[in-house]
């Protein structure tokens, strides 16, 4: 497998030492500095023609809005640790280093395509996994690993949930987005970059499957219930690409606009289970599309209306093999979250004025809902209070986790915190829900909620000074582990009931981790 460790800049002047010096004491004036010429001399081997990405990341401004042009800055000019981006500040002057930091975030004058031939040409298949053993290699639950994230080295890390060993550690894509996916039986793991590429390992055989890639710049990937496809959601190009979940193989590409030829970016893709179907959350266009995958889609689902049959718009088809069902909203929506069934789906927008409620069989709002500022839909979970279903979700701006009543959709209660946070766990056999404050001062602190009384009972401080978040259960609810994001971070593991710290385990800013049996079952308690 192709190591893909480099930072959003690594390579971008990987061969620049090789000339561009001045004449000490050169004051005569300078011609224009042609950045796109030293693109092209010392930066496109790695980095691809058309700054697409090859063995470095693409170098286009949708792939460097993590970075941004202060730190791009850096990056050329200190280099980045753990990475094969040197430091050029001995080499370059400060205008060049500036010059080809605007070049890289001007968008090219031509939109850059990914076609079909482009991504069967990227495929690499590692390991025919119908030649690879059906059975772990290792002792223990394979149900209960975790996929750790690290983005301090971009590395992957196999976590033993019940002994909190590390089984296997090897280099990833860059910047993997979206969270680990798994197979059904949780055999194999599928991981998306925001380069496009989606990587798929074997966690019985601790080894590479599959790469190819599907996009230029990418959202997130999703798995089929049904454990046959992987659905890949893009930014740049507007596309959806389809893929064999067996070995990663193209099945089709889908162009994302709508009747009148419009364009949109892919915000996200879901799987939904009980509707044998894809959910896709849109960015240009105020619509989101439900793609079956069955292999004779029925007609007419459970109360769907169909557009063809009522002249109505809310449940137009696309005919054919994975029809799309596009389902027209109000306005656009940047985050979701669905119920247990999949029967309904909350959505909010990023401008702050709440969310909705869509019923996915009738393809029509239901509610809205007062959720103010920027709700953090996607890392909600769901719970009993009183005896009846709820949703809470932590918000991005407000130091409040929102309680929301899922039979009424009104608000029961906001849960003060020490501030806004990102990420919110709970498990079914736990009553606690965990929430970070991922930003603002606390944002080292880690809180704890009683879900029969809605009251913060514990706060934690696992590193203090450095960022505490994303919290994730074992298998069986007894323990929570906690990211330290930090370069020299680590995980850290909780007894679930008492508090306590049971083990630490350094990592390199483990960002996210993602337990298999949580994720195949689609626990109410962890993201989906």
């Amino acid at each position: 497998m192709k190591r893909m460790v480099f930072g959003a800049l690594s390579g971008a002047v990987l061969t620049f030492a090789l000339g561009l010096i001045l004449a000490p004491g050169a004051r005569a004036a300078a011609p224009a500095i042609d950045a796109g010429a030293l693109y092209v001399q010392h930066c496109q081997t790695c980095h691809g023609v058309g700054r697409l990405g090859g063995m470095g990341p693409a170098l286009l401004p949708e792939n460097l809005h993590r970075t941004g042009r202060k730190k791009a800055l850096a990056v050329i000019a200190d280099g980045r640790t753990a990475t094969q981006m040197p430091p050029f500040k001995t080499v370059l002057r400060k205008d060049q280093i500036a010059a080809l930091r605007d070049f890289i975030f001007t968008p090219p004058a031509v939109r850059p395509t990914w076609d079909m031939d482009k991504i069967k040409a990227s495929y690499v298949l590692h390991n025919d996994p119908a030649g690879l053993p059906p059975h772990p290699v290792y002792k223990g639950d394979p149900l209960n690993l975790f996929t750790v994230v690290e983005a301090g080295d971009h590395h992957v890390t196999i976590l033993d949930g019940d002994t909190f060993t590390p089984l296997w550690r090897f280099p990833s894509r860059f910047a993997l987005h979206g969270g680990a996916k798994y197979s059904p039986d949780g055999r194999f793991v599928y991981l998306g970059s925001r380069d496009g590429w989606v990587s798929m390992y074997d966690l019985y055989n601790l080894k590479p499957v599959a790469e190819i890639r599907a996009g230029i710049n990418m959202r997130n990937i999703a798995v089929s219930a049904d454990g046959r496809y992987v659905l890949a959601g893009n930014y740049l190009p507007h596309s959806l690409v389809l893929l064999n979940a067996k070995n990663l193989r193209p099945i089709k590409e889908i162009k994302v606009e709508d009747a009148h030829g419009v364009t949109s970016r892919v915000s996200a893709v879901y799987t939904a289970p009980p509707r044998h179907s894809f959910i896709v959350a849109l960015k240009d266009i105020p619509e989101i599309w439900e793609i079956s995958y069955e292999d004779h889609p029925r007609p007419v689902a459970k109360g769907m209306i169909h557009s063809y049959e009522k002249g109505m718009l809310e449940g137009a088809f696309d005919t054919g093999k994975f029809p799309i069902r596009r389902i027209k909203l109000a306005s656009i929506l940047d985050d979701f979250f669905f119920d247990q069934g999949y029967d309904t789906v909350v959505g909010a927008s990023r401008n702050g004025k709440g969310g909705q409620v869509i019923n996915l069989n009738v393809g029509l709002k239901i509610a809205d809902i007062d959720l103010p500022g920027m709700p953090h839909l996607g890392s909600g979970i769901t719970f009993t209070y009183k005896g009846r279903p709820v949703m809470a979700t932590p918000h991005l701006k407000d130091g409040v986790v929102s309680v929301i009543d899922m039979t009424t959709w009104k608000t029961i209660k906001r849960i003060k915190t020490l501030g806004p946070g990102f990420f919110m766990r709970g498990h079914k056999n736990s009553p606690y829900a965990w929430v970070d404050v991922f930003f603002g001062p606390n944002r080292d602190a880690m809180q704890v909620i009683d879900t029969r009384t809605l009251k913060i009972v514990k706060t934690l401080r696992p590193a203090p000074g450095k960022t505490s978040a994303h919290v994730e259960f074992d298998r069986s609810g007894a323990h929570a582990l906690v990211s330290i994001w930090d370069t020299n971070g680590a995980i850290v593991v909780y007894d679930a009931k008492t508090f306590k710290e049971v083990k630490r385990i350094p990592m390199k800013k483990p960002v996210g981790k993602y337990n298999v049996y949580n994720k195949i079952t689609y626990s109410r308690g962890t993201s989906h």
